[in-house]
């Protein structure tokens, strides 16, 4: 307990994606209002049509806000738009298919404040991925380093913290899993130090939303446009 009593006193947004995930995220939900820290939940969902928008709906209460898009815009869409309404001190974003463990938020919690810094990443053990998948993931990485000179482990995973006021500064612009790569390389570009932390990963069974050879190449691009553009 000693570990929650040192980060209590900030309040963690966390933004929660959406689409078509009906079977986890009620139990992510659950999950996340378990964890003893200061916290409000974003929920987007980003039109499911599978039955998830009746589950997030039934799931509003104090301290889970629930949002909607009318249309299916993408992941980084609804990513900004919890970041435009989130009102805590720091945000992370947590996936609704139960590959991370909302354990591990407390963990990056009390790594940003014990270090003082305003940005810290959890950083999977890929080896349980397919090797498609682990290849994509470790390729984006090392393109990210090189083109950052950056010593990341995981460019690609969920679990990013963030200042609320830093992540705000960032002017996202991406809509769909290019989110990812936006925000690294719009921090690395600005020196921003990042510390990392080892997280819980459980690769999904079932088929992804992210496609690698449509999603992997928009991530390159992404990570190319940004290290030479504003």
């Amino acid at each position: 307990m000693d570990l929650f009593k040192k980060v209590a006193t900030l309040k963690v947004s966390i933004l929660v994606p959406v689409f078509n995930e009906v079977e986890s995220i009620r139990p992510v939900v659950e999950l996340l209002l378990d964890l003893p820290i200061n916290k409000e939940l974003i929920i987007v969902d980003d039109c499911s049509t599978d039955g998830s928008s009746e589950v997030v709906a039934s799931l509003e209460c104090d301290g889970v806000r629930v949002c909607r898009h009318m249309h299916n815009l993408g992941k980084g869409a609804a990513i900004r738009t919890g970041l435009d309404i989130a009102t805590g001190d720091v945000v992370v974003i947590q996936d609704a298919d139960l590959e991370y463990d909302p354990a591990d938020i407390p963990v990056l919690l009390e790594t940003l404040q014990k270090q003082s810094v305003r940005v810290v990443y959890g950083y999977r053990d890929l080896s349980q991925q397919r090797f498609v998948v682990r290849w994509g993931n470790s390729f984006l990485t090392l393109i990210t380093n090189l083109l950052f000179n950056g010593r990341l482990k995981d460019m690609e995973s969920c679990y990013k913290m963030l200042t609320l006021e830093l992540a705000r500064s960032l002017n996202l612009r991406s809509v769909r899993f290019e989110i990812e790569a936006e925000i690294t390389a719009k921090l690395l570009k600005r020196r921003e130090a990042i510390v990392q932390v080892p997280i819980k990963y459980v690769p999904r069974v079932q088929k992804k939303k992210l496609v690698p050879f449509k999603d992997g190449p928009q991530g390159l691009w992404a990570l190319i446009r940004f290290r030479f553009t504003d």
